[in-house]
């Protein structure tokens, strides 16, 4: 059965190009797999695929198994030891499946029309086999185009919206979608239009995050305004939507997924001691997990709190169904 072994599936979406919906898809998902959450990420961008990038995994390659196509594996889940006195909860497994993966040439175009495009989403949803999956995150192209229509009428096939049903039947629970927007007008015009695509197609809105709201200082954290704040809350606010909250640039984000954090790379190193021969080599290259490094950016503490507050809302429904 398609989607066998997944629980929840969570789309974000935008209007908008740039917003960050990709990052805020990983982001999203990092958090999760901190919380001890088992998830996949789907990238069905399919003219612009960012993930294999952003998780580091651009030369990975698709395998198949009997049960279809296995997600590229991001990192296992980790058991906290016990008695190690760690209040960090277990680290779920994170997987990856996009059309990145499948390209012959990362720097090929995909030039197809839209019945292409719907039979490799429609594949995408009958034919990979995640395994036993809490969280399905769906980071999906801008706009409401042939991707968005695909996805939601295969997924409202596949799924339901409905908590009862999904405990009853077994099959995997549409729990809703994210909204991402940046402050200008420019961007929340476009997401209204997101949300009422929603409305239409019967899928919940779970909340607005209003992404690159300022510039957080890599240095001391401190949020300063580059452009402007607050039109996310507001368009979360005149549409009756829930308000996830704000996320400002990162650039320890930013270097990150860029490869660019070594190993050592710290805020609370004194920039004013002066630098020995010894301290002057090279640092090691940081060869942790993605999300042990995450973990440590400013943008983590945010979306650690948009995870909880989601988990609590998504499986608060499931628990009373």
């Amino acid at each position: 059965m398609p989607l066998t072994g997944v629980k929840n599936v969570v789309l974000v979406l935008s209007g908008k190009g740039g917003v960050g919906k990709s990052s805020v898809t990983l982001q999203l998902a990092l958090a999760l797999s901190l919380q001890g959450k088992s998830v996949g990420i789907l990238d069905i961008d399919l003219t612009g695929p960012s993930m294999p990038r952003l998780v580091g995994l651009e030369d990975a390659k698709i395998t198949q198994a009997p049960g279809g196509w296995v997600p590229v594996p991001v990192h296992s889940a980790e058991s906290t030891p016990e008695g190690s006195g760690s209040s960090q909860t277990s680290r779920g497994s994170l997987r990856c499946m996009s059309l990145g993966f499948l390209l012959r040439d990362r720097g090929d175009a995909v030039i197809w029309r839209g019945p292409k495009k719907t039979a490799m989403i429609r594949q995408f949803l009958s034919d990979v086999f995640w395994g036993e999956t809490d969280y399905l995150l769906v980071d999906t192209p801008p706009g409401t185009s042939d991707e968005h229509i695909a996805l939601a009428e295969q997924l409202l096939t596949l799924s339901t919206v409905d908590a009862a049903a999904a405990a009853q039947s077994g099959l995997p629970r549409l729990a809703g979608a994210v909204l991402v927007t940046t402050p200008q007008a420019v961007a929340t015009s476009d997401v209204r239009k997101e949300a009422n695509f929603c409305v239409k197609t019967n899928i919940p809105v779970l909340g607005v995050i209003e992404n690159m709201s300022g510039y957080a200082c890599p240095c001391c954290g401190e949020v300063s305004n580059l452009f402007s704040s607050g039109g996310g809350q507001v368009m979360a606010q005149e549409l009756s939507l829930p308000f996830l909250g704000s996320v400002p640039i990162d650039v320890k984000f930013g270097e990150l997924v860029e490869g660019k954090m070594e190993q050592g790379d710290s805020d609370e190193e004194d920039e004013e001691v002066p630098k020995t021969e010894t301290q002057e080599a090279p640092a090691e290259e940081d060869d942790r997990p993605l999300v042990e490094r995450y973990s440590e950016t400013w943008s983590y503490p945010r979306f650690e709190g948009f995870a909880k507050t989601l988990v609590g809302h998504i499986e608060g429904q499931n628990a009373t169904a």
